[in-house]
């Protein structure tokens, strides 16, 4: 009698790290069902910030007291994203969250920042072209400011207190209290 396991379903190899398929019926699911309360979210009217509390409760991991999200707010599946309180995400965020993504308390988020968790296969062509991907968690601080525009690569963890400034592409861990800029990314001094 065979008494190997069964083989872990694309949603378990995406939050293990391991290489799964984005076009798994299972995935495919869940990214319509972010969708559809990110619609509800995105479409509240202006004077509707309890509405759009309500729907980011229902989609997130996690939403700690008074954070708040600006419209148009864009991830991938909501459940793995998890803010502290009193964080404040600008305009136009983009979570990519294929792996886990943690922001701590306090931190202010510019508008048009990503936080990137897909990775692709750079040398295996054919996994690349057959869309095999996977996937690495992203960790904010507390008390961070990311500029606008700040891109965060999947694998990144930016330490508490830390500045980075508008524009940069964080490819690397940035330390704790520091200020950091530039493509790619560098500490330029202390905090």
């Amino acid at each position: 009698m065979d008494e190997s396991p069964e083989p872990l379903s694309h949603k378990a190899r995406m939050l293990a790290g391991e290489l799964y398929r984005d076009d798994d019926v299972e995935l495919v699911s869940e990214r319509r069902a972010c969708r559809r309360l990110l619609d509800e979210f995105n479409g509240a009217a202006a004077d509707e910030d309890e509405r759009r509390r309500a729907v980011l409760e229902r989609l997130l991991g996690a939403l700690g007291a008074d954070s708040w999200i600006m419209p148009r707010f864009a991830c991938d599946y909501g459940g793995n994203i998890r803010i502290g309180a009193n964080t404040f995400l600008n305009y136009d965020a983009i979570l990519l969250d294929c792996a886990p993504i943690v922001i701590g308390d306090d931190v202010s988020i510019g508008p048009r920042v990503q936080l990137l968790t897909a990775l692709h296969p750079i040398d295996d062509h054919e996994a690349r072209r057959t869309r095999w991907e996977s996937a690495a968690p992203v960790t904010i601080g507390n008390n961070v400011w990311l500029g606008a525009g700040v891109i965060v690569c999947p694998g990144v963890s930016i330490g508490d207190d830390a500045v980075v400034g508008a524009g940069s592409v964080v490819t690397r861990d940035v330390p704790d209290r520091v200020l950091a800029v530039g493509n790619p990314c560098r500490t330029v001094r202390a905090l």
